[in-house]
């Protein structure tokens, strides 16, 4: 294995170059368990000082606190940062989630929280965090153009929907990247969405690439992580998969790097087209992270990787059943 420097990647035909790694930062807004403000800043920093120019966020990520808190750490030209905002998902004083919201009303004032929030005048990429079932996507995405043309957002993003629902939503405004999930283990994009975004020159801002620390070995932690609720952490299933972490944990050792910098190069390796985003909570997280910039993998060795650890050997599903029958994606 050979080590190299990757290139800029593009978002889309339409959409800003990036680079080839991006920061998400829900984990540090309590999804994962407590957190510490000071180092998650410290976080965003050590980031930005290594290149990464994409934040990926949500408006509903800890009530707004996600938001909140990227604000504080953006003492940076604001030039140099991308903002990529997911909006739609309703949530109770209690966290309880409520459902989707995406009408044009509500499209418009979420955006204008979200902007006052994060302490800035534009919303790099702005996202429905889900289809809202309620809401033609052609409504949905209507609305972001009017933002789009009124200053407020510069370029349209979509998640975890499907192909159909892409083709919508291009027909309306161009979409500079679709973000799903997508790891060794969460292969079904590959099938049908993939082959769509390569025929419209829409990229993937893929997130999960551990599948959520299931292919690393990270622990569960205190009350608050809800990974605790998710199929593949449960019983048997975490069992069954600990087996799948072992082998991705010798073929990295084989190879002098970590298991975690192995899983997110086998993502860069996938196509050119593809910036995985990854949940750094620490600085220690994120340096390890973008190791994985220098670990080229070879069309034979993506193969190697892929049959020792197959997709269709992973026990549970990477959301709870009433949410993958929520997801547009996944139909």
């Amino acid at each position: 294995m050979t080590t190299a420097t990757k290139p800029a990647r593009k978002l889309g035909a339409t959409g800003p170059e990036v680079f080839p790694i991006a920061l998400g930062c829900m984990g540090m807004s309590g999804m994962y368990g407590a957190t510490d403000d000071a180092e998650s800043i410290a976080t965003i920093h050590a980031a930005l000082d290594a290149g990464v120019n994409l934040l990926d966020t949500g408006d509903f990520y800890g009530m707004g606190h996600n938001e909140m808190l990227i604000g504080r750490a953006l003492h940076f030209n604001r030039d140099e940062v991308l903002l990529s905002v997911k909006f739609g998902a309703q949530r109770g004083p209690n966290g309880a989630w409520l459902g989707y919201d995406a009408r044009p009303a509500a499209v418009k004032t979420a955006l204008a929280y979200t902007l006052k929030r994060l302490g800035v005048d534009y919303i790099d990429i702005y996202r429905p965090a889900r289809l809202d079932p309620n809401v033609p996507i052609e409504e949905t995405i209507g609305a972001i153009a009017q933002m789009v043309k009124a200053g407020y957002v510069r370029h349209i993003g979509l998640s975890e929907v499907g192909p159909e629902t892409i083709r919508r939503a291009a027909a309306v405004h161009p979409i500079v990247d679709l973000q799903i999930e997508y790891a060794l283990v969460s292969r079904s994009p590959e099938a049908k969405i993939f082959p769509v975004l390569d025929e419209l020159r829409i990229a993937a801002t893929t997130y999960g690439a551990l599948s959520r620390g299931l292919l690393s070995g990270s622990k569960i932690g205190s009350l608050g992580d809800f990974r605790a609720h998710l199929p593949r952490f449960k019983g048997e299933n975490h069992a069954a998969n600990q087996q799948l972490a072992g082998q991705l944990r010798m073929i990295a050792a084989s190879r002098s790097i970590t298991p975690v910098q192995l899983a997110i190069a086998w993502v860069l390796a996938k196509s050119p087209s593809i910036v995985p985003v990854v949940g750094s909570r620490t600085r220690a997280q994120i340096a390890e992270a973008l190791g994985a910039l220098h670990v080229k993998l070879t069309a034979e060795e993506v193969a190697e990787l892929e049959a020792a650890v197959p997709a269709e050997a992973v026990a549970g599903t990477r959301y709870d059943s009433m949410q993958m029958t929520m997801l547009d994606s996944e139909k």
